[in-house]
């Protein structure tokens, strides 16, 4: 890097807090760390042109887990354990809500649904233990979140009910994104993009950044945000996990209202701006979607077009428009990896695929840790 001794000046030197990662979490952390040290000198690194990861290419789903999601977490899981990551969703949505406004990240709570195909016996065991599982709820919400309603969009290949989460909503992820990168620039909060950190040492009082190979700096405070793209810096329980999209031109008279979650939510799909949004797949090869590459596979493509075609939208003609990929960062546990690593170098990884839901506290827990 060939840097004016302006640029060092400005950019480089004095630095007390160094993000990486300029996603949902990167930017709650430094926001956090504003309010808690305003006059430091807070510098986030981005190796995308936009964030690179899942903040900028999710689904916008407001959602914190549907019922079929919640009985599986409880196989691994105590129920106060599982009681705890739903409740740390909800006022990570509550927080992102408050933080930016509803209008602003055009929220709208217009619930979700989850759909079953007519082969899928999981349908069955979802309504035996509905009671359950919104008696488990009630401490959070003060009411029964799930409820059996009747399939009234008319998909094919589903079952005839439907189970609705009347507390799920869903956002523009852009706006959203714009908003948080806004609030950053205007708390006077430094963020360099295409800047990749290919590691970091540790001195005895502060850490030494290493970018693109060729230059480095010192910081005081290293924050490692990077969510999918973890192990590339850390060695820690994440892995990437590449969640693939497509969207449909726009569709005349488009009744689809809400969001939706089938094949246990490894597939999802949403109406934005009379266009269908469709991701997932992921369970086709999710050995080959361990990968921080952001490609599409002509196998999952193929499927989330078979499945537009043949359930979604049967009788209604329509052309995909995009297509993308984003990475998330999943392991072995649904609990995100907030923590010190050493003296000087914290993290908050591990979002699960839930960065819309949580990412805002976790970079508030990230940052708490300073």
């Amino acid at each position: 890097m060939n840097l004016s001794y302006w640029e060092k000046e400005e950019w480089f030197s004095s630095v007390d807090f160094t993000i990486i990662g300029s996603g949902i979490v990167g930017l709650s952390t430094a926001l956090t760390l504003r309010k808690k040290y305003p006059k430091s000198k807070i510098v986030i690194l981005e190796r995308g042109l936009l964030p690179q990861g899942a903040s900028t290419k999710n689904a916008g789903f407001a959602c914190f887990g549907s019922i079929s999601e919640v009985l599986s977490d409880l196989k691994s899981h105590s129920e106060d354990e599982v009681l705890q990551l739903v409740e740390k969703r909800w006022r990570g949505l509550e927080l992102l809500r408050n933080t930016l406004g509803d209008a602003i990240i055009d929220f709208q709570q217009h619930g979700s649904y989850e759909m079953f195909s007519k082969s899928n016996q999981l349908f069955e065991s979802c309504k035996d233990q509905l009671a359950y599982v919104n008696k488990l709820l009630v401490p959070i919400f003060k009411d029964n979140v799930f409820r059996v309603i009747d399939n009234k969009f008319h998909f094919k290949k589903v079952k005839e009910n439907y189970i609705f989460n009347q507390f799920e909503g869903q956002i523009d992820t852009g706006k959203m994104m714009g908003a948080l990168l806004q609030l950053a620039y205007s708390k006077s909060i430094k963020i360099l993009n295409n800047t990749m950190v290919t590691d970091f040492r540790e001195e005895k009082e502060e850490v030494e950044v290493v970018l693109n190979s060729d230059y480095s700096f010192k910081t005081g405070k290293l924050l490692i945000a990077t969510n999918g793209f973890a192990k590339l810096l850390l060695k820690e329980d994440v892995m990437p996990a590449r969640a693939q999209v497509l969207i449909t031109k726009p569709i005349d008279n488009l009744h689809i209202k809400g969001t939706f979650h089938f094949d246990e939510g490894y597939y999802y799909f949403r109406n934005i701006n009379n266009r269908i949004l469709f991701g997932g797949g992921r369970n086709l090869d999710f050995e080959g979607e361990k990968t921080t590459v952001m490609e599409m596979s002509q196998l999952i493509q193929k499927q989330l077009e078979q499945h537009l075609k043949e359930t979604i939208l049967p009788n209604t003609p329509f052309e995909i428009d995009h297509r993308w990929a984003g990475i998330m960062g999943v392991g072995s546990q649904k609990k995100a990896i907030v923590k010190q690593i050493s003296e000087n170098v914290y993290c908050g990884v591990r979002l699960g695929g839930m960065g819309v839901a949580i990412g805002s506290l976790i970079g508030e827990e990230l940052a708490e840790l300073i």
